[in-house]
């Protein structure tokens, strides 16, 4: 099973002395700010510790908590400054240590409040996924594939509402994903990219295929729809290539 991902901001890596204790962690240590809401979308990240020398620390610390995608994340800030320490939770960090106490604490720190995914939830969400894809989530793929991302929206937020358990997942991404191209069709950029960033998180945690969709065909395509509207910005969004637009695929046993 692939490791948790465990996000340090550092320049200069104090954090080096704490590694030989995350041996259960991937660790993926950050110095510049370019990618960094990408990396925490795409990576899963279940915390990021900034060290609260880096000249951007007040950055890294307030941008996850501007997206929906990211703003789960728990936030935590290390200096045995006091003003930088009682400035980080003013502006939004979950957490705050001297690196005395980080260095003591850092493995239950990271047990108790990194956003681990629960192996229970995983292994129903497996179990729910092998089942067939029910009516309204049908009529939800042939609306989206028809383009019409406004009804798909409503067909999808009913499964979403009716069902319980970890693959009313699998409904929401959709959904989501659906209403960011509906959102470029209307103009929308911001909304539209904060939708796509939105629906990761749930598209991450599902499986390649779930209930007949082809996850992983879906999550590459709005992932490529991503990487165009932000190579292109707000201000070129009428020069987005709407061929981009993929359908959901579902994968259909046939007869032999």
């Amino acid at each position: 099973m692939e490791k948790p991902t465990l996000v340090l901001i550092t320049q200069t890596d104090p954090f080096a002395d704490l590694h030989s204790r995350l041996v259960d962690y991937s660790i993926l240590t950050i110095a510049e700010s370019g990618n960094y809401m990408n990396t925490l979308i795409e990576t899963r990240a279940i915390m990021v510790i900034i060290d609260g020398a880096h000249p951007e620390w007040e950055r890294f610390t307030t941008a996850p908590t501007t997206s929906p995608a990211t703003r789960r994340i728990p936030i935590v800030v290390v200096s045995d400054d006091d003003q930088i320490r009682a400035q980080a939770s003013v502006i939004g960090a979950d957490l705050t240590f001297t690196w005395a106490d980080i260095t003591k604490q850092i493995v239950k720190l990271v047990k108790d409040y990194g956003r681990i995914p629960d192996p229970e939830r995983m292994k129903q969400l497996d179990c729910d996924c092998n089942e067939p894809l029910p009516e309204l989530a049908v009529q939800g793929v042939e609306k989206f594939n028809a383009g019409e991302y406004y009804p798909q929206h409503d067909l999808f937020e009913e499964q979403w509402v009716n069902t319980e358990g970890p693959v009313r997942d699998l409904y929401r991404a959709v959904l989501q994903v659906g209403v960011a191209y509906y959102q470029i069709e209307r103009g929308n950029y911001r909304g539209a990219l904060k939708m796509l960033q939105r629906s990761v998180q749930w598209l991450a945690v599902l499986p390649d295929v779930c209930q007949t969709i082809n996850i992983a065909q879906l999550r590459a395509d709005s992932y490529a729809v991503r990487a165009e509207l932000e190579r292109l910005g707000a201000d070129r969004l009428d020069e987005f290539d709407r061929s981009l637009l993929k359908p959901v695929v579902r994968i259909l046993e046939t007869e032999s």
